[in-house]
């Protein structure tokens, strides 16, 4: 009876063990909502602000020139809006109203119809100029309306893609493309215009605008343009879809992902003199039989590698740790079954939004033909091993019927918690929606601004944050992501409990800076100016790294190599030591076969990191040189509600 009784019990502490554990494991579902719809209190439905129309990318930057973000939708079958969030009326309004006496009526363009917006300073003058990606009456190859590129002069913008100069250089795109992004090539501080259009055949390559310094006259505003997309390497004939920007091969200079329609994405590293090589076949990232959509890098298993995250159009999404060995660097796919599931998927944002620590990934879905619903999922870092993926309840944000289009998130009100705003449209008109999060407001936060040595946003910088307890935890500002859209140019840490300790930016020149944080400034925004030469023979204080890290001879914190530091770490029945970000691990003396390597804890051989099928990068390498060559499509694309009829194209499976 005795026995009975106690096999029982042991039987019911196994069952609450396991209810314990279930939230962790992937495919439960946390039932505390993330978001709650603050739409009608914060930017309710009407003709002036938030039209119930068709709208599509989103952008974040500093419209107005006074330190705050505005919001910067481009409107297709209506005007592009831009946001600014009022104090006294606790109200986002839109500033680019129906007057032509106001400076930011330019900006409306009520005839383009605008899908892909981006913002980023192109002439050095330390404000940021402002792409909108038009596509009027085509889907693929020639539009019948250019692309905006608004600058402020005059006391107003303008669109200096249409002044005589660039207007005789041809340079305005007419071709119909999606996303837009910046990068900073050169590391100059003056960015281009990467541009992903969508060829057919070989009309409309992807373009790469940039200012052409010995032909303008900056102290007149007339800035002279030129596309440098084949000088660069990037001049490509493909399906362009996602764009995302920042150093992911390179250690500070700005590298292009695209995730691409009909052919394989494109990973371009830049050489360091902006030009680039394509090495997304190399590093496992091509991808060529999927049709990718939104985009975003973040560090995912804090190795202090730039990991990526997007999503295929109703194919298995991706979730790309960086890992590298012996010199070759290879992407690596850790996405879950219920992370990778299929769906309409546009726009993927990757945020703290409950300022945990823990990154959470939003995947924004298109109600193509049936219902489908939002989705979230929390990457939650563990020592010495893959992250867990934990989907989560987005609430209000589920939006099952949303015609989902696009969306950006912002610190739009000052509190320290991030805010989603999303876009609709396409085959619905919908008005714009906006999200608060429900979780999170005890935690602490740290909100980083880096900029360039003109005053801008530093676009594609990288921002480190060293911590007292949980280590370095990476962000990328962004300069294009997620699908049409661009982020707010802010390295956003969620800090939890913990506390900063230290700060380190990495300019695309390769220019660091370091600073400590101290306690007093924790729930605050740090603006991080470009470092001068005179700083550097100042004395710096010594910094504070955290845990795993200590500051070298260069003045910055660097991964402490505990098995060098100390030889003798590591047991007896794992006595190999290796080194790893911030820490490091103990494994077994395990040998392998030639071609192999012992696995993270040495129990197996598993094959050596880069080494593939050797038919693989070979038809890789075919399939990306066809589509360059040959072009997107040989034949103009089935278009069902804006995007291809996968089930009925013809030659797509």
């Amino acid at each position: 009876m005795a026995r009975s009784a106690h096999a029982g019990m042991f039987q019911m502490f196994l069952f609450l063990l396991l209810l314990w554990f279930l939230p962790l494991t992937e495919g439960s579902l946390r039932a505390e909502p993330m978001f709650t719809a603050v739409t009608n209190s914060v930017l309710p439905p009407d003709y002036d602000s938030n039209p119930t129309q068709l709208n599509y990318g989103v952008a974040v930057t500093d419209v107005d020139h006074d330190g705050d973000f505005e919001i910067v939708v481009a409107g297709y079958n209506g005007p592009n809006l831009v946001l600014k969030y009022d104090r006294a009326q606790k109200r986002l309004v839109n500033i680019a109203v129906d007057e032509r006496s106001s400076p930011y009526y330019a900006l409306r363009d009520r005839q383009g119809n605008a899908i892909g917006v981006t913002a980023c300073d192109i002439d050095g003058d330390g404000r940021e100029e402002i792409y909108f990606l038009n596509t009027n009456n085509a889907f693929s190859g020639v539009a019948t309306y250019t692309d905006k590129l608004f600058k402020f002069r005059n006391n107003r913008w303008e669109d200096i893609l249409s002044d005589e100069v660039n207007v005789a250089r041809g340079v305005a795109s007419l071709f119909a493309g999606r996303s837009v992004a910046c990068v900073d090539r050169r590391g100059s501080g003056r960015y281009s215009i990467y541009i992903a259009n969508y060829a057919y055949g070989n009309v409309g390559p992807d373009a790469l605008i940039e200012m052409d310094p010995e032909a303008s006259d900056l102290s007149r505003g007339i800035l002279a343009l030129r596309d440098v997309a084949a000088e660069a390497g990037v001049s490509k004939y493909t399906g362009g879809r996602g764009v995302s920007v920042g150093p992911i091969l390179s250690s500070s200079a700005s590298d292009i992902f695209c995730d691409n329609e009909n052919g394989p994405n494109f990973l371009f590293h830049n050489r360091g003199d902006g030009t680039f090589v394509d090495a997304a076949a190399t590093a496992g990232v091509d991808d060529p039989h999927q049709h990718g959509r939104g985009v975003a890098l973040a560090d995912f298993n804090r190795d202090g590698k730039v990991d990526i995250v997007y999503g295929n159009w109703n194919g298995p999404h991706r979730l790309y740790l960086q890992m590298s060995a012996r010199g070759k660097v290879h992407f690596r796919d850790i996405a879950s079954p219920k992370f990778s599931m299929p769906s309409p998927v546009r726009t993927v944002i990757a945020a703290d939004f409950d300022n945990d620590q823990e990154l959470e990934i939003f995947f924004n879905n298109f109600a193509h033909r049936s219902s489908s619903a939002n989705r979230l999922f929390r990457i939650i870092h563990r020592e010495h091993g893959d992250p867990l993926i934990e989907e989560l309840n987005p609430g209000d944000a589920l939006e099952p019927e949303g015609r989902g289009t696009g969306g950006v998130v912002t610190d739009f009100d000052g509190d320290g918690m991030l805010d989603l705003i999303l876009s609709h449209g396409e085959s619905m008109a919908q008005p714009l929606s906006v999200f608060r999060g429900n979780q999170g407001f005890s935690n602490s936060w740290l909100r980083v601004v880096p900029r360039t040595q003109f005053g801008a946003f530093a676009r594609g910088a990288k921002v480190v944050l060293y911590t007292k307890k949980s280590g370095a935890h990476l962000r990328i500002i962004d300069g294009g992501s997620g699908y049409l859209c661009e982020m707010e140019p802010v390295a956003h840490f969620g800090l939890g409990k913990d506390e900063a300790s230290s700060v380190e930016v990495t300019w695309p020149d390769g220019k660091m800076a370091s600073r400590n944080v101290a306690s007093t400034e924790m729930n605050s925004v740090l603006e991080i100016p470009y470092p001068r030469d005179e700083d550097r023979l100042r004395d710096q204080a010594p910094l504070e790294c955290g845990q795993g890290f200590s500051q070298q001879e260069n003045g910055h914190c660097m991964d402490t190599n505990e098995c060098i530091q100390f030889p003798f770490v590591c047991p007896r029945d794992k006595p190999v030591c290796v080194n790893t970000y911030g820490s490091y691990r103990c494994r077994t003396n395990k040998r392998c076969s030639r071609g192999y390597e012992p696995n993270e804890d040495g129990t197996a051989c598993v094959g050596t990191l880069g080494q593939s099928p050797a038919t693989r990068p070979a038809a890789a390498a075919a399939a990306a040189t066809a589509t360059a060559t040959a072009g997107a499509a040989t034949a103009a694309p089935v278009l069902v509600d804006g995007d291809l009829d996968l089930g009925v194209k013809e030659g797509c499976k």
